[in-house]
């Protein structure tokens, strides 16, 4: 029994220790998303749909909730939010080629569309899209490609 006493004290200074280092976080400027929604032009409840639940982990700024400062969560969020930012990056819309930005929103739609996102882990704290939402962010995408798509050159 010592020994099992030993290792869950050693443990509990461990987790306490951890405590003190984390990830950086993705608190950027709310800036960084005007281009994307100047460009692309959401009707103001679709804005509000993508600000409250695509911003966090699609763009450089995310709301961080209380439970963010515990290790190991805050990791597992910090790589989520990579991940999110590695496949769509609203604020790094105006590096993407008219095509890049064509096909990203092509994926919002499917993806979206087939309630893959956002995701579960998300919408436990943070709600789900109803199925308003996903029809009106269906729409606007829907929009937002044609346009692309005039611009995009046949090859």
């Amino acid at each position: 029994m010592k020994i099992l006493k030993k290792i869950l004290v050693a443990l509990l200074i461990v987790f306490v220790i951890m405590q003190f280092f984390g990830p950086d976080k993705n608190e950027g400027d709310m800036a960084s998303v005007d281009a994307f929604i100047t460009e692309t032009n959401p009707p103001d409840a679709v804005h509000e749909i993508l600000k409250n639940n695509c911003f966090d982990c699609h763009s450089d700024v995310t709301k961080y909730p209380w439970y963010s400062n515990i290790t190991p969560v805050n990791y597992w969020m910090a790589d989520h939010v990579k991940h999110g930012k590695g496949d769509f990056n609203m604020s790094g819309w105006e590096s993407y080629s008219v095509k890049k930005k064509d096909h990203k929103i092509e994926e919002l739609i499917e993806e979206v569309g087939e309630r893959h996102m956002p995701l579960p882990s998300y919408t436990w704290t943070h709600g789900d899209l109803t199925d308003e939402d996903i029809e009106a962010i269906v729409a606007w995408g829907k929009q937002v490609r044609a346009q692309y798509s005039a611009q995009i050159q046949p090859e």
